[in-house]
């Protein structure tokens, strides 16, 4: 199996079925002044919005208050959603296993405990997914694979038990790439692009990120080595935070690779995010990586602005081989932050060349010494795709696994080094809109079909690397329809300023309103 390497350029989008109308008129006079002049918003296929749309497409935020006002019924919202996945997520596959008796359990708890007073927070009695590496007591566990299809484990991992302690309410489990790598096992569903049917929907928590765009859960925990958050968000038009390196415990979650690993939430706003976020972040002693530092809570601080911020811009590492629209999008989210009181910033990327080869090395020897006992004895279990990832894992050196951790440290430090010097920086989330998913999803990925998906792949992995903060957030779409995904990067523990800026720059537009017409 080929590792990774950087893309190749940018398809032209001269072959698209190209209209103008929908988002394009609003914003016709900003894209005249975007630096370089590409056609970014519009598109053919039917969206719709908040105001159209029954509870479903609500903000988590927005039922919250519903729901403590005594508006909505817990129980009654539950059941509106389980009946919703069962209707369509037949067409989606966005989850893999359905836990309506627990939900239902959940909800009436939940309802009872709200009209008692005690209230416990935005998250009470909201209806949520969690992808499918969390462990749950007495719910199935599988990571995606079939070595694991008997797994079911008897307590929760630690994220699942303050979800709980928040008063969430878990709708099922959702769909995730085979040992969230890449490939899918071929007895699983692949998870369906609700913008596009045949569009890709990012690696390996699709299954979350088509579930929060759907409207089949109000939010969802996602897992990023690579981009896992991040790509998920921007194919389907959602928000993504891949939080600081041990901010959020991994005790208790399925690995992919135990030094890159970061779990996080996946909504439709930032406000979302952030509330999801103070929920689960901070330290816990189950979990030895995880972060002693007290939690400063984020929700409260979203309205504080972004006047006087610091954000940096490459534009060379942000613009080149990424998708012309999507470089006219990102102009404006720079002309928008610029007015609402950031100063921009020019900064410089370290080099970067070496990190897909080296995240390539640490994560199939990390995700193979922790399938090590099934990989020995049970390799028929395993889908070719991540077979495939097993067996290049296993044949790898320590002086390997030795130098890709050197390229981590020294990158990581160059960029957590170049971002002490702003308050964030920006760049793309995906250097694309979704492309065509791959015929063959279940195959190990070559370079050329990585390509495919992610045509510069240099905006993703660097983070991981550094352990830093990423908030993705949609800021546009593709002429025909497709979103558009920007990503604010921070120091570690910055996850509060992410949110601020991302907020606010969402609050000055109406992207997070746009959903797909299912």
């Amino acid at each position: 199996m080929k590792k990774n390497k950087k893309g190749t350029d940018v398809p032209n989008d001269t072959d698209s079925n190209i209209t103008r109308r929908d988002m394009l008129g609003s914003l016709g006079a900003a894209l005249a002044s975007a630096a370089l002049i590409a056609p970014a918003y519009g598109g053919t296929r039917p969206s719709v919005t908040v105001r159209e749309t029954e509870v479903h497409f609500e903000s988590l935020s927005a039922v919250a208050k519903q729901i403590k006002s005594g508006r909505l019924s817990p129980v009654e919202l539950t059941e509106r959603m389980i009946a919703r996945i069962k209707r369509i997520d037949g067409d989606l596959h966005s989850y893999v296993t359905l836990m309506e008796e627990q939900a239902m359990s959940g909800a009436r708890e939940a309802e009872k405990e709200i009209r008692s007073g005690g209230y416990r927070g935005p998250l009470h009695g909201v209806p949520i997914g969690i992808k499918d590496l969390l462990y749950t007591a007495g719910v199935p566990t599988m990571g995606g694979t079939k070595a694991l299809k008997d797994f079911v484990p008897d307590f929760n991992a630690t994220v699942v038990d303050r979800l709980t302690a928040s008063g969430a309410v878990l709708l099922g489990k959702n769909t995730l790439c085979e040992g969230a790598m890449g490939p899918y096992h071929p007895e699983l569903k692949v998870p369906v692009n609700p913008w596009d049917p045949d569009r890709w929907t990012g690696v390996s928590s699709s299954g979350s990120g088509v579930a929060v765009a759907a409207g089949l859960c109000f939010a969802s925990i996602g897992s990023d080595t690579g981009g896992s958050i991040r790509y998920p968000s921007a194919a389907n038009g959602c928000v993504g935070l891949k939080p600081t390196y041990g901010r959020v415990s991994r005790y208790g979650v399925i690995p992919l690779a135990e030094t890159l690993d970061h779990i996080g939430p996946m909504t439709r706003t930032v406000e979302d995010t952030a509330i999801v976020f103070d929920a689960i972040a901070g330290y816990d002693k189950n979990d030895p990586t995880s972060r002693l530092e007290p939690v400063q809570a984020v929700w409260p601080q979203l309205s504080k602005g972004i006047k006087g911020m610091r954000i940096g811009y490459d534009r060379s590492y942000a613009t080149d081989r990424v998708e012309p629209g999507l470089v006219a999008a990102l102009n404006l989210v720079l002309e928008k932050l610029a007015a609402l009181g950031a100063e921009i910033v020019e900064v410089e990327m370290p080099d970067v060349s070496k990190v897909n080869g080296a995240w390539w090395d640490i994560s199939t020897v990390e995700a193979t010494a922790y399938h090590s006992s099934s990989y020995s004895k049970h390799r028929e279990l395993f889908g070719p795709g991540f077979l495939d990832v097993l067996n290049y894992g296993s044949g790898q050196s320590g002086v390997q696994y030795a130098i890709a951790q050197k390229v981590k440290t020294e990158v990581g430090g160059r960029v957590n080094a170049l971002l002490s010097t702003v308050d964030c920086m920006v760049c793309p989330s995906m250097s694309n809109s979704a492309r065509a998913k791959l015929e063959d999803p279940y195959k190990a990925e070559t370079d050329e079909g990585w390509k495919q998906n992610v045509v510069n792949d240099i905006h993703t992995k660097p983070f991981n690397f550094a352990g830093c903060p990423t908030l993705s957030v949609p800021c546009g779409f593709s002429l025909d329809g497709l979103p558009f995904s920007v990503q604010f990067v921070g120091r570690p523990l910055s996850e509060a300023v992410l949110c601020r800026a991302g907020h606010a720059y969402e609050q000055a537009t109406t992207w997070h309103t746009k959903h797909p017409a299912i």
